[in-house]
C-alpha cells in the first residue's frame, strides 16, 4: 500500500526522503500503531509482513528511514517475522524506528531485539517505542485499547521521530539504548491456539491468510497447533467469528491473566 503514491514516486526520483512502513499485523492493532505514528501527512510505502512476507532481498533507497512495527508474543517479536527481516531486510545507514505493541503485560525483550536486527542489518536505530494494545488471546485486557490518550502519544512520537530525522547523521550514529536483556528471554510458544465450532462455513479465508500455514485448506476447521504462534489472524478474519479461544482451561487462564494484568501500562518511549 502506498499513501499519495504520485508523490512518493516523483519524491524518490528527484532523491527526497521518504517513508517504509513495514509491520506485521494480524489483527489490523500494529497496522494501526503505525499509521498513528507516522500521521496523515506522510509519504508512505507499506508492507504488511502477514499478506506479502519477505521471500526474497530488500535493500532501502540510500538515506531512506524505515518504521518497523511488530507485536509482541511472549515477550519476543513474532519468530517468521525475526527471520523474514534478517534474511532479507538491509540497509545501508538507514534511519530506522523500531515499534513493539504488547496487549498490557510486558514487553520483555522485544524492542532490544528487534533493535539489534535492524542494526545488524545496516540501519541506525535513532527510536524506539512500545505502546499497548487490547491483548490478542485474552481480549478483556486492555480492552479499546489503543485509546485516544494512546493516540495522542503515538502522534507526539512520530513528531519527535521527524525532528530526529530533520538532523540524522549515519556517521556521527551511536545506538540509543532501549530497554531489554541480553541474551534474550528465552522464546516460548502460545499455550492456547485458535479453536473453531459449527459456525464454520468453509469459506477458506483462515487457511488462505495463516502465515504459518497451520490450517490446512481442505480441512479448515482443524489447527496444527505445533506450527501455530496464535497471531490471531484467523480469528480477526472469519465472517461467521467461527474461530476463537475457547474451552475450560482457556476461561480459567483468562481470569487469572486478567487479574495479574489489570493495571495499566502507558507507553514508553527511547530516544
Amino acid at each position: 500500500v502506498c499513501y499519495n503514491s504520485p508523490v512518493l514516486t516523483h519524491n524518490r526520483q528527484k532523491g527526497c526522503r521518504s517513508m517504509t512502513s513495514i509491520f506485521f499485523s494480524p489483527r489490523g492493532t500494529t497496522k494501526k500503531t503505525a499509521r498513528a505514528i507516522l500521521g496523515h501527512q506522510e509519504k508512505v510505502l507499506e508492507r504488511d509482513l502477514l499478506g506479502r512476507p519477505l521471500t526474497e532481498e530488500w535493500t532501502l533507497p540510500a538515506g531512506e528511514p524505515v518504521l518497523v512495527s511488530m507485536p509482541v508474543y511472549a515477550g519476543r517479536i513474532p519468530s517468521i517475522c525475526r527471520e523474514m527481516l534478517l534474511a532479507h531486510l538491509k540497509g545501508h545507514g538507514n534511519p530506522a524506528i523500531a515499534v513493539a505493541v504488547y496487549g498490557n503485560r510486558d514487553y520483555d525483550d522485544a524492542l532490544v531485539e528487534l533493535q539489534d536486527l535492524l542494526e545488524e542489518n545496516g540501519f541506525c536505530v535513532i527510536a524506539g517505542a512500545a505502546f499497548v494494545a487490547q491483548h490478542s488471546i485474552f481480549t478483556k485486557v486492555a480492552a479499546g485499547r489503543p485509546d485516544e490518550d494512546d493516540r495522542r502519544r503515538m502522534a507526539e512520537f512520530g513528531a519527535m521521530c521527524r525532528e530526529k530525522l530533520s538532523g540524522f547523521d549515519p556517521d556521527a550514529h551511536t545506538p540509543i539504548h532501549i530497554k531489554g536483556n541480553r541474551p534474550y528471554k528465552k522464546a516460548k510458544g502460545v499455550p492456547f491456539q485458535p479453536e473453531c465450532n459449527q459456525n464454520c462455513m468453509k469459506c477458506y479465508a483462515c487457511a488462505k491468510n495463516c502465515p504459518t500455514h497451520s490450517i490446512p485448506l481442505e480441512t479448515p476447521w482443524l489447527t496444527r497447533t505445533d506450527t501455530c504462534i496464535s497471531c490471531g489472524a484467523c480469528i480477526y478474519l472469519c465472517p461467521t467469528q467461527a474461530r476463537g479461544y475457547r474451552g475450560p482451561v482457556f476461561e480459567v487462564a483468562a481470569k487469572g491473566f486478567e487479574a495479574m494484568c489489570a493495571k495499566r501500562r502507558e507507553p514508553e518511549l527511547f530516544f
